[in-house]
């Protein structure tokens, strides 16, 4: 947060600060993007903020030509505190939707008041502030993008009553929801189907196909589908059933309305510049709507600055080939940190079709039915109460193996193991590996995609060590470790890039040794 470098991005309006940092004007009140297309201020006149929530709580409002809040996300404090990365990310689970920052605390084994210095520090915005601006600008990005209901879009956006929607909308924007949606004028027809479609901008360029071609790998039968360049798959809000599905935006129709020759159109390999995925979201009602699009984001990395990772990886001479033949590699997620742990202990010692194809039977002999399901969506996944009490072993499991599904459901299920944002890769693989039949593998691959640790590696696996084998058989998982020193932090993207780019032979390769 160098002032000085701050202006002259913004007086080059450099694309690559969009996002991560924004400037408050003295004389206007206003807060502005680095790329924001108005003449720059005097210098004497900015103030500086590494969040658009610090801007807000510093008095600034969101200018109307750049529009701060639709900005991408990877702000330039991402990573110079564990504890606050950590606690964003809870707090994109909804972890202060009732306020209490010392039950957020307590969660990640720190005082309310240490907390709350660490944020002042880094964010120069308190965990509250943060929280309110995250719901704030949810529900500004649906007045403009939908046509829900203002009140519908202020429980979507996960405010407790009307009244302090209202206010917290006339505090950030200077004018209420209605008069937000007045200004909007009439609105282009969106994509056709039912549910809401929402967007999901992200820091481009962004490895699509590859993503998509990874996860349809590993897509659970009767749960996930890919078809073409759309991801679909069942969800669970609140014990409720719902579907999403997620397409690029560089065409506005449905993607059941397009052809499959369509869809593949797009070379293999290259990356979507587009500055935004659409989400189709189809719900009985929408009062989570916010933490279902933060889900998704998380689930394909959306939050990552390609960008400064691939800089950082490059410097390895190893790496950097793959690194140019799939810009914009990101670390696919998960919808369920429980369901991307099971799905990794299906794939131990078995190829990536035969731990699918377990998945599949799981699902049928222990997931809930979808009334109505269609387009391969058949089954919510089992919960962890359900397989807790289940035997998974008849679906053809070895003994051992489904012990392990058996006793890592039983601990989340009674809440002895917690998998989220709480607890550093240290403790969370530790916590793991406590479990029987449950090893670093597996631990490293959980943390990797479902709790997205950007520097888990599972240094055993066998893909990994072939890709980097150069022809003599695959490498020592020591020597791999010993070389992935120097793609720290970023570990979990550099594994991304050996898989993917070595996917022609990884698919018949076994997920883990």
């Amino acid at each position: 947060m160098d002032p000085a470098r701050c202006y002259q991005a913004i007086l080059t309006k450099d694309r690559r600060f969009d996002g991560k940092f924004f400037t408050g004007v003295v004389t206007t009140g206003i807060y502005c993007r680095p790329v924001c297309p108005v003449v720059p201020p005097k210098f004497k006149n900015m103030r500086f903020f590494a969040c658009a929530a610090a801007a807000e709580a510093a008095g600034f409002r969101p200018c109307k030509r750049c529009r701060p809040e639709t900005a991408p996300g990877t702000p330039a404090w991402v990573g110079t505190s564990a504890v606050v990365t950590r606690a964003l990310r809870l707090i994109a689970d909804g972890a202060l939707d009732d306020g209490k920052v010392e039950a957020l605390a307590a969660r990640l084994g720190i005082g309310g008041r240490q907390l709350r210095r660490l944020f002042a520090q880094h964010l120069g915005a308190s965990p509250v502030d943060v929280a309110r601006a995250r719901r704030v600008h949810f529900a500004r990005a649906l007045i403009d993008d939908t046509d829900l209901p203002i009140t519908a879009v202020a429980l979507s956006a996960g405010f407790a009553s009307i009244r302090q929607f209202n206010h917290a909308v006339r505090a950030t924007f200077g004018a209420p929801p209605t008069a937000l949606r007045r200004r909007r004028g009439r609105r282009q027809p969106g994509p056709s189907g039912t549910g809401i479609v929402v967007k999901l901008p992200y820091r481009p360029p962004l490895a699509w196909p590859a993503m998509l071609r990874f996860l349809s790998l590993r897509a659970i039968p009767g749960v996930e589908v890919v078809d073409g360049d759309v991801y679909r798959r069942t969800i669970e809000v609140n014990s409720v059933p719902g579907v999403i599905e997620v397409w690029p935006s560089g065409d506005s129709k449905s993607p059941s309305s397009r052809s499959g020759a369509a869809q593949n159109g797009r070379a293999a390999g290259a990356p979507h510049h587009a500055r935004h995925l659409l989400m189709r979201v189809q719900l009985p009602g929408y009062e989570s709507l916010i933490d279902v699009v933060d889900r998704v984001r998380r689930m394909f990395d959306l939050d990552a600055d390609p960008l400064r990772i691939g800089e950082h990886l490059r410097h390895d001479a190893v790496l950097r080939p793959f690194l140019d033949a799939l810009p914009g590699v990101r670390v696919p997620g998960a919808w369920d940190a429980f369901e991307l742990a099971v799905r990794a202990i299906l794939g131990q010692q078995v190829t990536v079709q035969g731990a699918t194809t377990l998945a599949g039977r799981l699902v049928r002999a222990f997931g809930a039915p979808i009334e109505g399901g269609s387009a391969g969506l058949t089954h919510r996944f089992p919960t962890p109460a359900r397989l807790a009490e289940a035997d998974p072993a008849r679906i053809g499991l070895p003994r051992a193996r489904a012990a392990t599904i058996c006793a890592l459901a039983a601990s989340v299920s009674c809440g002895t193991l917690v998998l989220d944002a709480s607890q550093g890769l240290d403790d969370i693989v530790a916590r793991l590996c406590a479990l029987p039949g449950l090893g670093p593998w597996t631990a490293h691959y959980v943390a990797m995609r479902a709790l997205g640790e950007p520097d888990a590696f599972p240094a055993t696996d066998l893909g990994l060590r072939r890709a980097l084998g150069d022809g003599g058989g695959p490498l020592p998982a020591a020597e791999l470790s010993r070389l992935a020193d120097a793609w720290r932090p970023w570990r979990a993207y550099a594994a991304m890039c050996l898989w993917l780019g070595d996917a022609e032979t990884s698919h018949s390769l076994k997920e883990a040794s």
